[in-house]
């Protein structure tokens, strides 16, 4: 559940940087841009237990 928040929020952040970057827009001077990768794709997150159970059994 965190994986979906994390990314959905990076989602937000790709959407709220290209709504900045529109000429004309917005009347706002960003000095900064808002980091878009936050979270995991479910297929990672599954890889990455599934590494973590077979590297405790072996361990």
């Amino acid at each position: 559940m965190l994986a979906g928040v994390r990314r959905a929020a990076g989602k937000q952040a790709a959407l709220l940087n290209k709504l900045i970057e529109t000429p004309g827009l917005t009347g706002m001077q960003v000095s900064e841009k808002l980091v878009e990768v936050l979270g995991h794709t479910p297929t990672q997150v599954f890889v990455g237990a599934l590494i973590g159970i077979i590297a405790g059994l072996v361990i």
